[in-house]
């Protein structure tokens, strides 16, 4: 079976390059286009400067709603202050706000103590009312700095896989465009694994955060995001390939971008993922 032009574009928009063999006679028994992909694709670490994002246009959020100061808000700034408080309190408290009471709450978060060596939080990006959300695990040193999930080269990578699938974070529809977070909001030192307790700070975070852009699908990025999502320590590469469920929303679970740049044969992979999450969709809003 040969690949579409479409396809072909969107596994170049992915780094992907099929092997084209010499014409000849196609034997008996040879393998499908499927197989010879996952054999002997040919994978780039670096994004093709025709597809790279253009450095003019910045990132912007569509998340920053503004708002007059009310009552959810003055519970945002309270809240954080209160680290001792009970846990069905904060989480209430939480599950009841708005976006700017819920990004004024994470800025000010002190519940952890990474709060104690971020530059900034990582709140999130994108269309508060987008089909599709994406979750990563926690911030790195980059994402520190500019305050934004999934920049530098595994942002770089995420955006090409999902131009592949004509979304994007910067601009579009509720349909064309993503919603992009991450279970923590602030950067664990020297980029080590989120650790339990700071996990279970941020959940009722990226709990509403999931609540208020209510997506028609989720892609989980990488160990952590899809252990917080999906309460399980089994391991991502036994999870893929399956639908599962996070709070009646659908869950494909793949590989985290910074995993696949040191593991370049995984992309192969990553693009099933991806074509599993837009069958996904189109079912969903169908």
């Amino acid at each position: 079976m040969g690949w579409t032009d479409r396809q072909q574009r969107m596994l170049g928009a992915m780094g992907l390059r099929l092997w084209a063999p010499a014409p000849a006679a196609e034997p008996a028994g040879a393998p499908s286009a499927e197989a010879v992909l996952a054999d002997v694709v040919h994978v780039s670490p670096v994004v093709a400067p025709a597809l790279a994002p253009a450095p003019a246009a910045p990132h912007r959020s569509a998340a920053r709603p503004t708002a007059p100061v009310g009552a959810a808000q003055a519970v945002a700034a309270a809240l954080p202050q209160r680290p001792n408080a009970p846990e069905g309190e904060r989480e209430a408290a939480i599950a009841a706000m708005d976006w700017p009471a819920l990004r004024e709450a994470v800025a000010a978060c002190q519940a952890c103590a990474l709060c104690q060596g971020r530059t900034q939080t990582v709140f999130g990006v994108g269309h508060i009312q987008a089909h599709w959300m994406i979750v990563g695990e926690a911030p790195g040193e980059n994402e520190d700095l500019q305050g934004e999930p999934f920049v530098g080269a595994a942002g770089q990578l995420l955006d090409a896989m999902l131009r592949a699938l004509k979304l994007s974070r910067l601009e579009g529809s509720s349909a064309a465009q993503v919603y992009i977070a991450n279970t923590l909001k602030c950067r664990p030192p020297r980029n080590r694994n989120p650790q339990p307790d700071e996990l279970a700070q941020c959940e009722p975070y990226l709990k509403r955060q999931i609540a208020l852009v209510q997506p028609k699908v989720i892609l989980a990025m990488g160990k952590f995001a899809i252990q917080q999502l999906l309460g399980t320590d089994e391991a991502v590469g036994r999870l893929r390939g399956r639908v599962h469920q996070y709070q009646g929303v659908p869950v494909v679970v793949t590989y985290h971008p910074a995993y696949l740049l040191r593991q370049l044969s995984e992309k192969a992979k990553a693009w099933d993922d991806l074509k599993l999450a837009q069958r996904v969709y189109e079912k969903a809003i169908s």
